[in-house]
């Protein structure tokens, strides 16, 4: 286990939402009798729930997940910014975090001034700056302006000098979140290699948050995806930007099976899941015909009325140019499972292959919609045999993919 630098176990993490400071004594009493009776306060919310994982000695691991999973959160539990509901978080080393690029900078002190104030916030002594200081100037490319007060830098300078301090810090463990998303693309290229130097010559573990998954992939030797605070897969690195983006290896070219598909965390609700999708009158995504019928199949988590699809339709680069609304397709109480035939009209739009994405929602006041789930959908390919002599050969890349009638 000497190898092993870093183990979670079981980790749980709970937060109490609503008003949790400034109460009066009557409120504090009232409280504590609460707790005994088992009425709780305020509500709770569970960001992290029985989390588990281990990572080795000079690994680099990358943490996925949509917005709301829980990634955050389990970097503060790590860095001991905070400590866990339950479970336990084992740690052989030194962690330094860099959860949030520029932390500490003053903006009356000199890039100088502030490399040794920053410096110390993360962890180093004067001595380890002293011996490091020339490095960390000639890495933020700064040393013309490094004597200048930092209120003068651009953004771009600024969060070059704050990375640079982070990447000279002497840690076993070096968290970074979304720090990849500064300075300009060859500075991130610069980046890149050198946390591969950190973690390959150095032999230092490095824990990489990120939604860029052309980093992750360059960077990380594993991932791990979180969804909804819960640890959804733990793998191979291809495979985890692969789920991330909804292209699972239980998707065929007429069938795709949402069980482990991993939600955006803007949803916030789950209502309702989808279960699976297939093409009723295709053996493939290619379709010649004028109408394609998919079954989707359903499953209701809390009591729905009058829930609808919305059928996205986008280009290849995920630009949606077209969707079909169905209303009241699905109702029923939790625990009940349904199907769903919908037909989509495809004859105003031209050969070509296509994305689509599928949205389960809920109808609001003032014509507004809930959204309860949204997964990526089957591809359509449409070819059509053009007979026509006196047709034009349609370009989509400049006529778009809608041929009006």
């Amino acid at each position: 286990m000497d190898d092993v630098i870093l183990k979670v176990s079981n980790v749980g993490k709970d937060y109490v939402l609503g008003t949790v400071t400034g109460e009066t004594l009557k409120d504090a009493v009232k409280r504590q009798a609460n707790k005994k009776t088992g009425k709780l306060h305020n509500e709770s919310f569970t960001a992290l729930n029985d989390v588990s994982f281990e990572v080795k000695r000079g690994e680099t691991l990358g943490i996925i997940g949509s917005n709301g999973a829980g990634k955050s959160t389990l970097l503060k539990l790590i860095s001991r910014i905070t400590s866990p509901t339950r479970g336990k978080i084992c740690i052989n080393g030194k962690v330094a975090s860099l959860l949030e690029v520029g932390t500490g900078f003053h903006p009356e002190l000199t890039g100088r001034e502030n490399i040794y104030l920053n410096g110390s916030i993360l962890g180093m002594t004067m001595k380890e700056i002293d011996s490091k200081i020339d490095s960390i100037i000639a890495f933020s490319e700064c040393g013309r302006f490094i004597d200048t007060p930092v209120k003068r830098y651009s953004s771009g300078m600024y969060v070059k000098l704050a990375f640079s301090v982070a990447v000279h810090l002497d840690a076993d463990i070096l968290i970074m979140d979304e720090v990849l998303a500064v300075g300009d693309v060859k500075f991130q290229h610069k980046c890149l290699k050198k946390m591969r130097e950190i973690a390959t010559q150095e032999n230092k573990t490095i824990l990489y948050v990120s939604h860029n998954m052309g980093t992750v992939r360059r960077l990380c030797q594993r991932c791990i995806i979180l969804d909804h605070g819960t640890l959804v897969f733990n793998g191979d690195t291809e495979e985890a930007c692969d789920r991330y983006f909804g292209n699972e290896s239980v998707k065929t070219e007429k069938f795709v099976d949402f069980s482990d598909y991993v939600r955006p965390g803007w949803l916030g609700r789950e209502d309702v899941r989808l279960i699976s999708a297939e093409y009723e009158n295709e053996d493939s995504e290619i379709t010649g015909t004028e109408e394609l019928e998919i079954k989707l199949k359903w499953r209701v988590l809390k009591d729905v009325v009058k829930v609808g699809v919305r059928v996205e339709i986008n280009d290849q680069e995920e630009r949606a140019f077209a969707t079909k609304v169905f209303y009241n397709l699905i109702e029923g109480a939790p625990g009940d499972t349904g199907e769903s035939v919908i037909k989509l009209d495809l004859s105003q739009v031209k050969n070509g292959e296509y994305k689509t994405f599928y949205t389960v929602f809920a109808m609001e006041q003032f014509g507004e919609g809930a959204d309860l789930d949204c997964v990526k959908g089957l591809d359509i390919v449409i070819h059509r045999e053009e007979h026509e002599d006196s047709r034009l050969n349609w370009h989509n890349s400049a006529w778009g993919n809608i041929e009006l009638m």
